[in-house]
């Protein structure tokens, strides 16, 4: 199980936002514009750290540069869609941390830098957390999730929140992942047609087109490694319970878990540093080495490659250069779960949604009028035009008719998925073939955006479902691109080697370089090869 419009634009942007492939143009004619980062906002989280510790750029400065790029990237041009809400108090904070600064009292790792967080996490400024539904429009806490006071305490900038597949992509078997009533359907800014996966869509978007520094997704299974990879970024979903999941509003108990999504290992690395508070926080940014790959056994999930010949040429590209690091591979042919695994892993997050949505709801201010997850269903149902208008809620009322956590049939689900994934899973492989890490693609070539048939996905390659409902770390880097889309690859390991997971992949990344920026191509047939391939001879 994968957990996983906008208004038209003029021709003159159409064109503006595509590569001229045409006759040069005349003379007067205005050049197009790029969408491409410059200046600041090209910089990597890394990189903008250092450049605000030296004084070369403030942190107001900063904060100014991200919203106009908004505005030209986000709001007009390509019309991403990927930002739901701005921070009314953005820029007088960032003032209020470059005071602090020119004061000599710089709060941490992060002072200056402004992060976007999906629209799922409760921050105590003016914007409301909604999941991408209008019923949730006025839920306005005033509260931090413990994730969002770490950042803060580092000296990040809540910069405002990401669009995202509504309800976490927990609402509808047929739903479009990066679609919500309140912020429409999220683009991938390599190609705009494309899928951006759910269901952290709009902070994998916004990472890669450079519209913050770094960005906040969730995952409960693949919705922070699927945007990650198809939108070309850096994603890590950490141990579960590493990073509390207090006000956040919940799909799975069990499996739900924040992470970082920036452009760089060593950024995820510094953001996961602010955002943990589980027993095993570490330093992960100082942790990293550059030469963990060296002598390092690490487990190819070969049965996990998938069919997709570009994906499978540039996993084994990565494989080459994990080998020249010095890593020993080791090829995995078996990973099968046994029978009645997906019905049941299906079921436990609709056990687990139902209580915990409820209690997240009775917690929410008086604003809230829709209280339980039966609230809800009648609010979609009596607003129709707008919250079921591409897709149903088949998922919401499947759940609301689960028992509860104390159930005989939930408790046998939920021990038997994680004992397929954790002991008998990544547990067993990591111990018979003693490796360190798991390695596999991390998922599929984007597919385009369907508001008639709903998310259409190709063969899916790779293996996160297993570290998604064990509750271990999953890492997923970009591997390059393939037709224009970006592929990306996972490292895997077990329980609270997220320091380690995080090493393997900064020395990949440092290997390879294999981050590509957003084209913003409108179509495949932008690029001249398809064009011609497409032509009537």
């Amino acid at each position: 199980m994968k957990h996983i419009l906008v208004a038209a634009m003029s021709a003159f942007a159409l064109a503006a936002c595509s590569p001229q492939t045409g006759d040069a143009p005349m003379p007067d004619a205005k050049a197009p514009i790029s969408y491409a980062a410059s200046g600041w906002t090209a910089k990597t989280l890394p990189d903008l750290a250092e450049a605000l510790q030296t004084g070369e750029v403030t942190a107001e400065a900063l904060t100014q540069a991200y919203l106009d790029r908004i505005e030209l990237v986000d709001r007009t041009g390509p019309t991403l869609q990927a930002v739901l809400t701005l921070n009314p108090a953005a820029l007088e904070d960032a003032r209020a941390l470059d005071a602090k600064r020119e004061a000599g009292e710089p709060l941490g790792a992060l002072h200056g830098l402004p992060i976007l967080l999906k629209d799922n996490i409760e921050t105590a400024d003016d914007m409301a957390t909604t999941a991408g539904s209008l019923a949730l429009k006025d839920n306005v806490t005033g509260r931090d999730s413990p994730l969002v006071a770490g950042l803060r305490a580092q000296g990040a900038i809540i910069l405002g929140k990401t669009n995202l597949s509504q309800w976490a992509n927990f609402r509808s078997n047929s739903s479009m992942s990066g679609w919500s009533a309140l912020g429409g359907q999220v683009r991938n800014p390599h190609m705009l047609d494309r899928n951006p996966c759910g269901s952290s869509s709009g902070s994998g978007a916004a990472a890669a087109a450079s519209l913050a520094a770094g960005a906040v997704g969730t995952e409960t299974n693949g919705s922070i490694s699927c945007p990650s990879t198809v939108n070309g970024v850096v994603g890590f979903k950490p141990t579960v319970g590493l990073v509390s999941q207090q006000y956040i509003i919940p799909i799975s108990s069990s499996q739900d878990t924040a992470g970082p999504m920036t452009k760089t290992v060593k950024g995820a690395a510094m953001m996961l540093t602010a955002m943990a508070t589980g027993e095993a926080k570490t330093d992960y940014a100082a942790a990293l080495d550059a030469n963990s790959l060296d002598g390092a056994r690490i487990g190819v999930l070969r049965s996990a490659e998938g069919n997709n010949e570009f994906i499978r040429a540039r996993f084994n590209d990565a494989l080459a250069a994990m080998e020249a690091a010095g890593a020993i591979l080791v090829d995995i042919e078996e990973a099968d779960m046994p029978d009645g695994f997906w019905g049941k892993a299906f079921a436990v997050l609709k056990y687990e949604f139902k209580a915990t949505l409820n209690d997240y709801l009775a917690s929410t201010p008086d604003t809230v009028s829709t209280r339980t997850l039966t609230d809800l269903i009648a609010f979609n149902t009596d607003n129709a035009d707008t919250e079921l208008a591409l897709f149903n809620q088949d998922i919401f009322e499947q759940s609301d008719e689960m028992e509860d956590l104390d159930s005989d049939g939930y408790k046998e689900a939920v021990a038997f998925i994680q004992s397929a994934t954790r002991e008998k899973g990544i547990d067993r492989l990591l111990k018979e073939h003693d490796v360190v890490a798991l390695v596999a693609p991390s998922g599929p070539l984007a597919p385009r955006v369907d508001p008639v048939n709903g998310d259409v996905w190709p063969d899916w390659p790779g293996a996160g479902y297993m570290a998604a409902i064990a509750g271990y770390p999953h890492l997923t880097v970009p591997m390059g691109t393939a037709r224009g889309l970006p592929v990306g690859l996972s490292f895997m390991s077990g329980k609270d080697q997220d320091a380690a997971i995080l090493s393997l992949g900064y020395a990949y990344e440092q290997k390879t370089e294999a981050r590509a920026e957003p084209q913003y191509y409108q179509t495949a047939e932008d690029l001249p090869e398809i064009a011609e391939a497409m032509r009537r001879r």
